[in-house]
């Protein structure tokens, strides 16, 4: 009798010092992993909605205008007609949003 009650009680202490490490994880996943995660498919959303006389800024902060859009890459005019290819990935989503908006208000 003695035996079986210490035994469920190890087993149990045992289950809440991995709590703390479980809630740790929980923390980390909504706070870190998911917006991450939401924030990488809005931009893939973003990249593929863009087209040919859309005005973007790319990371490196430079504006401009798309000429031609191929697979993986554009071709952005930055004025003066000096035209530089750009890798997909380097267009920033929340810079070219307000560039944009900046344009239509």
């Amino acid at each position: 009798m003695i035996s079986t009650i210490l035994l469920q009680a190890a087993t149990g202490g045992g289950m809440m010092q991995f709590l703390p490490m479980i809630l740790i994880v929980v923390v980390f996943y909504f706070f870190m992993i998911r917006p991450q995660m939401k924030k990488q498919k809005e931009h893939k959303k973003y990249i593929e909605e863009i087209g040919v006389n859309s005005r973007v800024v790319t990371t490196a902060g430079i504006h401009g205008r798309i000429v031609e859009v191929s697979e993986k890459t554009f071709l952005v005019d930055v004025g003066s007609g000096v035209k530089i290819r750009f890798d997909k990935s380097a267009i920033s989503l929340e810079a070219s949003k307000a560039l944009n908006q900046e344009k239509t208000a």
